[in-house]
C-alpha cells in the first residue's frame, strides 16, 4: 500500500518568517491541492526592527506575485547594492561588499586573475571601480540591470524592509493565495503515540489543528523542533564575539544612501540601514566587554545623531541537529540563527523554503527526502556561518572586541578558503553557497588579504590588450552609472506613479 499523501501543511511562527514560508509553500504546492493553515503567535518585532535582504528574494518575491513598487511604497522600503563596511577611527575608506560582479571576462578568462596580476605592475585602480553595482553606490545611483549590463556581469540589489510592515504585506499576499489564518497566544504540539510524529497543535481555546506536515517558524526558540521533537541545538557562540543586539531608530538620512553601512567601533559594530522615513540601527556588541547603556552610547556616537526606541536582544548563533525530524521542518532561526553582519534572517528561511520544495515529499513516508535535505541545510548552513566567520577573522579593526573576533574559533573548511586564496587568489568551488565567489574576493581583498601569485594561464594575453580591456570598462562602468537615477530621483517616482 503506498504511503499516504502529504495533503496539510500547518506553518507555526511570527513575524515574516511565518507569512513567507506559508504565501510560498501555499504558491508552490496549490496544485497539488496541498492546504497550508498558519497558525500566528505574537509578534517578536519592536518598531526599530528591519528586514535588509539580499538580492535572491526579488526572485522568490517575483513567484510570489509581489510588485516590487508597490511593496517599496507600502513598506516605505529601500533598495540596497550592498555593505559598506568602515572604521571611521581609522579614516581609511573602507570597502564594500557590492551585490554584483566585478569586472568582465578578458579573453573567456576570469577578470579578477587579471586585476590581481596588474596590481602586482603598478596599477592603482581599485576592485571596486570594475564593478557596476559598487561605482553605482558610491554614487547614489540604483544600478537597474539590462541587456547591456548583464552582459558586462551580475548587477544585483537587495531592499530594506522596515520588519513590521513587511510582515503585514505578507500576510496579505499569504490569505489571498488561499491560506487559512489562526492567531494564537501559544501552541502545545500532540504526539502521536505510534511513531512519534506531531498528531495536531492544539492552540488557544482547545482547538485541534492537525496537519501531515508541521513547519516550524518560532525562531530560535523552536517551539517544535526542539521544544516537541526534542532536536538539539549546536552552539556557534565561540565563532562570533557579538552576544547582544541593540535596535534603535535615527533620523532620515539626505541624500538616501543605496547602501547599508558597518562601521567598526572599539566596542562591537553599528550597522545604518537607510529608508525614506528613518534610519534603522543595530548595534552587535559582546556583553562582557560593554553594559547596554554604553552600547547605545557607543551606536549614537558611531552615527553622529541621536537615537530612538532602543531595543535589546541576545545574538546567539548556532542550528538544529537536525531542521527535519519526523514530520517537523524548521525554517530560519528555528533551524539555525546567524551573527546579524550581513543580515541573513530572511536568506536562512528562504534557502530552508527552497530546498523543501526541492524535496517535498509526495507521500506520507518521507525517509530519503528527510535525510536529504538535512544533508544540504547542514551544508548551505555551516557555508554562510564561514562567510560571517571570515569577516571577523580577517578584520584589522582596533579594540578588545575586534581583538576577541580574530582569536574566535573558524572551521577547517574555512581555513582551506582562506589559504587558497592567499596562494592564488581562488575562491575554492562549494555546494550550497549562498555567497558568488566575488562576494568572497571583496571580502578578502577588502580586509587586506593579497594573494601571493594569480592563475598562470592568464599570461597569454598581451599587456597592451590588459590595459585596453581595462580602460573599456572602466570607461563603460562610467557611463553606464551615470545614466541610473539617483535613489532618492527612484523611490520619487514610484510614490508618484502610486498618485498617478
Amino acid at each position: 500500500m503506498s504511503p499516504p499523501a502529504v495533503r496539510a501543511i500547518v506553518v507555526i511562527g511570527r513575524d515574516a518568517p511565518l507569512w513567507l514560508a506559508a504565501a510560498t509553500i501555499a504558491k508552490a504546492l496549490e496544485p497539488a491541492g496541498v492546504m497550508v493553515t498558519a497558525i500566528e503567535l505574537p509578534s517578536a518585532l519592536h518598531p526599530a526592527d528591519v528586514y535588509p535582504t539580499l538580492p535572491a528574494l526579488e526572485a522568490l518575491h517575483n513567484q510570489l506575485r509581489i510588485d516590487e513598487a508597490a511593496l517599496i511604497r507600502a513598506s516605505r522600503g529601500a533598495f540596497s547594492l550592498g555593505q559598506n563596511f568602515v572604521e571611521p577611527a581609522s579614516g581609511a575608506s573602507g570597502f564594500l561588499h557590492a551585490y554584483g560582479a566585478f569586472g568582465t571576462a578578458i579573453d573567456g578568462k576570469d577578470f579578477f586573475a587579471y586585476w590581481l596580476k596588474a596590481r602586482r605592475h603598478g596599477l592603482s585602480v581599485g576592485l571596486e571601480d570594475f564593478s557596476l553595482t559598487a561605482a553605482a553606490a558610491r554614487h547614489g545611483r540604483l544600478l537597474i540591470p539590462d541587456a547591456e549590463t548583464e552582459r558586462y556581469g551580475r548587477s544585483d540589489y537587495g531592499y530594506h524592509l522596515p520588519a513590521a510592515a513587511y510582515a503585514g504585506i505578507l500576510k496579505a499576499v499569504a490569505i489571498r493565495d488561499g491560506v487559512t489564518a489562526l492567531t494564537a497566544s501559544g501552541a502545545n504540539a500532540v504526539l502521536a503515540s505510534e511513531t512519534g510524529d506531531i498528531a495536531a497543535l492544539i492552540v488557544d481555546g482547545g482547538e485541534h489543528i492537525g496537519g501531515d506536515l508541521f513547519i516550524d517558524a518560532t525562531g530560535g526558540e523552536g517551539d517544535l523542533i526542539g521544544g516537541a521533537l526534542g532536536v538539539a541545538r549546536e552552539s556557534w557562540r565561540s565563532c562570533f564575539p557579538a552576544d547582544r543586539v541593540l535596535a534603535a531608530n535615527g533620523p532620515a538620512l539626505s541624500p538616501l544612501p543605496i547602501y547599508a553601512e558597518v562601521r567598526a567601533w572599539r566596542g562591537g559594530w553599528t550597522a545604518l540601514h537607510p529608508t525614506p522615513a528613518r534610519t534603522h540601527v543595530a548595534q552587535a556588541y559582546a556583553s562582557a566587554l560593554a553594559s547596554d547603556e554604553e552600547a547605545l552610547r557607543g551606536a549614537e556616537a558611531a552615527c553622529g545623531f541621536a537615537l530612538a526606541d532602543p531595543a535589546v536582544r541576545s545574538s546567539d548563533p548556532g542550528r538544529r541537529e537536525a531542521a527535519w525530524a519526523r514530520n517537523c521542518v524548521a525554517i530560519g532561526s528555528a533551524a539555525c540563527a546567524f551573527d546579524p553582519v550581513h543580515g541573513v534572517d530572511l536568506h536562512a528561511v528562504q534557502l530552508g523554503l527552497i530546498h523543501l520544495l526541492a524535496c517535498f515529499p509526495v507521500g506520507g513516508a518521507f525517509g530519503a527526502q528527510r535525510a536529504e535535505y538535512n544533508r544540504i541545510m547542514r551544508s548551505s548552513f555551516e557555508q554562510v556561518r564561514d562567510f560571517q566567520s571570515a569577516h571577523y577573522a580577517l578584520a584589522r579593526y582596533e579594540g578588545a572586541f575586534w581583538a576577541s573576533a580574530r582569536e574566535a574559533e573558524t572551521s577547517p573548511e574555512l581555513a582551506h578558503t582562506i589559504a587558497t586564496f592567499r596562494a592564488r587568489g581562488e575562491v575554492p568551488p562549494m555546494e550550497e553557497q549562498s555567497f558568488a565567489p566575488d562576494s568572497w574576493r571583496a571580502l578578502f581583498i577588502g580586509h587586506g588579504v593579497t594573494p601571493e601569485s594569480h592563475l598562470p594561464v592568464i599570461d597569454r594575453t598581451t599587456p597592451d590588450e590588459m590595459k585596453a580591456q581595462f580602460r573599456r570598462m572602466l570607461g563603460f562602468v562610467k557611463e553606464q552609472v551615470l545614466r541610473q537615477p539617483t535613489h532618492d530621483e527612484y523611490l520619487g517616482r514610484i510614490a508618484d506613479h502610486a498618485g498617478g
